[in-house]
């Protein structure tokens, strides 16, 4: 799916690229919004990465995806540990799984 994704979304990762590359590329982005900023007002930081589940067909999967198959019950993409420790999410998949109150 990833393929798929980058296909069709490919002039997206080029221009996020190049704002990661150039400072003067990402303030001529930056300043579609707020007009008034300047170079003096932002300083280079660490990359930040998020993790993104993708689908077969290239598209982006929501947080969870709870799926059942012979008897067996999968949460995929669990944005956390404390996620998935959640008693809602739990309530969730329970009830989904026939066993609720």
């Amino acid at each position: 799916g990833f393929w798929r994704f980058a296909a069709e979304h490919w002039r997206t990762g080029i221009t996020e690229a190049r704002g990661v590359l150039s400072t003067r590329s990402y303030m001529n982005a930056a300043q579609r919004y707020v007009p008034s900023i300047g170079a003096a007002d932002v300083r280079r930081g660490g990359l930040g990465l998020r993790a993104q589940a993708v689908g077969r067909d290239g598209s982006l999967v929501d947080d969870f995806v709870i799926e059942q198959r012979d008897g067996v019950t999968a949460i995929r993409n669990a944005p956390s540990p404390a996620a998935t420790s959640s008693l809602a999410i739990a309530e969730h998949v329970v009830a989904r799984m026939g066993l609720g109150r």
